[in-house]
Order: structure tokens, then sequence, then C-alpha cells
């Protein structure tokens, strides 16, 4: 059996003074599809951050297919991971085929086949009549779209996406959770708010309270109301569905 292709070792993350993950442990098998959740403020982009390589951790280290992401050169890093910030910039104009087409820089003219790529995952989004669009003109979930189009286009076999449905509508929440479940050849770490969202696309949750303490593991033994409503500090009731399984409700304080 292959080892983790993305390890934490005793990982310690802190914003200014404020611990915000303690001594975590935690394997990513390949294949998985690991959903952080936590309250604003509780480390999860600064997670994601990290394990991608863009940002040093305080304490602890991360290992990417056994290595420490610092010693991995641009192009081979590229290869092997790809990152969907919160947020981009655009201060240029482009196209939004050109824009898709930068996850596709590091193979130079070995690249073929990037616009076949690049088009058929903008269509897998619902953003095919969008190829000639300056990238600026777009609406906020529309550019949401292109950037995880043009994360996967980049063909890396690990992602780490920063709330992935970030300003979509309901039918195009449902798309994207969708789609990302279908990826069956890539590992995937990705931070939700949405708890039915995470509970549909999770294989394995990872919970941070923002004060140090984590909890990880298979998302049919973390995922429950009980544990939701102690993260969130919230009454949560996990109500059942015509359809089976069941969803999650915040039920107002009183």
């Amino acid at each position: 059996m292959s080892g983790p292709v993305v390890e934490c070792r005793a990982l310690t993350l802190r914003a200014g003074a404020r611990v915000l993950i303690s001594g975590l442990d935690l394997q990513v098998q390949a294949g998985s599809r690991w959903v952080v959740l936590g309250p604003n403020g509780a480390g999860k982009s600064t997670l994601l951050a990290t394990l991608a390589g863009a940002r040093r951790a305080d304490g602890g280290e991360v290992l990417l297919e056994g290595r420490p992401p610092g010693v991995w050169d641009a192009q081979a890093l590229a290869a092997q991971r790809a990152l969907l910030p919160d947020g981009w910039l655009d201060p240029f104009a482009a196209t939004v085929l050109d824009t898709v087409l930068t996850a596709r820089y590091r193979l130079g003219d070995a690249d073929r086949h990037g616009s076949r790529i690049a088009e058929q995952w903008l269509a897998r989004f619902d953003c095919a009549g969008l190829l000639h669009n300056d990238v600026r003109s777009l609406s906020r979930g529309e550019r949401q779209r292109v950037a995880i189009a043009t994360v996967l286009s980049q063909e890396a076999p690990l992602l780490f996406l920063d709330e992935p449905i970030a300003h979509q509508d309901p039918r195009h929440q449902a798309l994207v959770i969708d789609e990302l479940a279908r990826l069956q050849a890539m590992t995937l770490v990705a931070s939700l708010h949405d708890l039915n969202a995470a509970v549909r696309l999770a294989t394995h949750a990872l919970l941070l309270n923002g004060r140090g303490d984590w909890m990880a593991g298979p998302a049919g033994e973390v995922l429950t109301a009980e544990r939701l409503s102690m993260l969130f500090g919230a009454p949560i009731d996990r109500l059942p569905a015509a359809s089976g399984g069941g969803f999650f409700m915040v039920r107002p304080p009183r």
C-alpha cells in the first residue's frame, strides 16, 4: 500500500499570537475527498495555503508525496498539486479561454491539447458560452466557475479548493459539488461552509474550531449533528429526507 499523498505531522498554524491549529496529525490518501469545516476565522484558508506550499507552517511539518513542499521546484509542484484560493485578481483584459490556459503554462511547447482540455472543463462547469468573453466582465459566480475550470485544467492529481461553491446559485452549487464528486482519479481537500454540500462531497472531514482544537476522520463519523452544533455554537439537527439519508438544518437560537 502506498503512503499518503498529503501528511501533516504535529502541524501548528497561527494568526498573529492566536493559535488556529495545534498539533494536527493527518494523512490524506489518494482518491479521498476531504472537506474542512469550521467557523469564520478558524484557519481553513490558512491550512489550505500551507498544505499547498504557499505558506510556511508555524510548527510541525507538511509532506506532499513524502517530501516537504519547499524542496519541490516550481514546475514539479505545479504538476503535483493545484490551489484554488479564496478570491482572484484580474488586472488586465483577457478572454476566459486565455485565463484558463494559464494553468497549462508549465507545459510550454509540449502542450498540444491545452485548448481542448480547457474547453472541456469550462463546459462541465456551465461556462462553454463564455470562451471569448473578457474575464473582467463576468459575474462573481461565473468567475468562480472559471477559476475552478482553470485549476482542473492544470491536471494535477491533488487539489486544494478554498470555498469552491462561493457565489453560486442553488443550481450551480449542485453542479459544482456533483462535478467535484466525480473526480475519481484526483485527491481533493476543500473548505466549505455549506454542511449539506459537505456531506454530499466528503469521504472524510476535518473540523477546526479556531482555538487550536481539531477533529478528523471518515465523514460519517465526524459530520454529526452533535459535533457540528458544538463546532458552530448553534443548534443543528439532522432531519430525514424523502430521498433517504438526511440533511442538516440550523435552528435559530432562542
